[in-house]
């Protein structure tokens, strides 16, 4: 006996549940109704799928899918196989999510559309180098130290005007500012206080939320989420 759809105004392929949606859904869905909720579009928000660690044939179902925007955390690594797949898949948009020696920022502006870790001057200089070197000027958020974490990279909170007057005077196309929250958090309050922080030096973009907290994110002002394990699964 088949039983009954519990909610006549529900498809019955969809009263199942959400389990028939594909994770780059179900993440879709989540910041849509999360900025939904801020009174905000969807396209407001830019999905970043952090490939970091993943192989090609693991990268292309998203690709396959409509995902254009992809971070990674290390130079080298996304040398090894961006090259072969932006060849084959035109318009895709790559971030540098991770921390970024200065020996490798050529390599980086060579490479990625935005860096999302400019935290010091030294590698202010070496990227307004590398730009005028080659030409290219991918965007760049200036990372916050926004738990005060000693272990952790980003610019002190007090460090801020400075940097970003550095970075201004060398000519790197601000974006906005980026930030990782302590784990094992709350992080809204530290969402919260990007966001201020942002507000207070007329920045546009902020990259912040991951995949634990990136709906709190979203709601918080978020205009670039770093998605890694809820599109891909966890790691081996």
């Amino acid at each position: 006996m088949t039983s009954p759809n519990p909610d006549p105004a529900v498809p019955a392929d969809d009263a199942a549940g959400d389990h028939l949606a594909t994770p780059l859904e179900g993440v879709r869905a989540a910041i849509a109704r999360a900025a939904g909720l801020a009174g905000r579009g969807a396209d407001t928000v830019e999905l970043i799928a952090v490939s970091k660690t993943r192989t090609a044939e693991e990268i292309a179902p998203l690709i396959a899918a409509g995902q254009r925007s992809f971070g990674e955390n290390r130079v080298q690594e996304a040398e090894g196989k961006w090259p072969a797949l932006r060849a084959t898949t035109p318009g895709l948009r790559l971030h540098l999510v991770g921390q970024l020696q200065s020996n490798k920022a050529e390599a980086a502006v060579a490479l990625f559309d935005v860096i999302h870790a400019v935290d010091r001057p030294s590698l202010v200089k070496a990227l307004a180098a590398a730009i005028a070197k080659t030409g290219r000027t991918p965007e760049c958020f200036v990372q916050v130290n926004i738990g005060e974490e000693a272990q952790k990279g980003g610019c002190a909170i007090s460090d801020l005007p400075g940097l970003l007057d550095t970075a201004r005077d060398a000519g790197l196309p601000i974006a906005g500012l980026m930030a990782v929250p302590p784990a094992d958090t709350e992080a809204a309050p530290y969402f919260a206080l990007l966001a201020k922080l942002a507000r207070d030096h007329a920045l546009p973009g902020l990259s912040m939320g991951m995949s634990g907290d990136y709906e709190t994110a979203v709601m918080l002002g978020a205009t670039c989420v770093r998605v890694g394990t809820a599109l891909f699964g966890d790691r081996a």
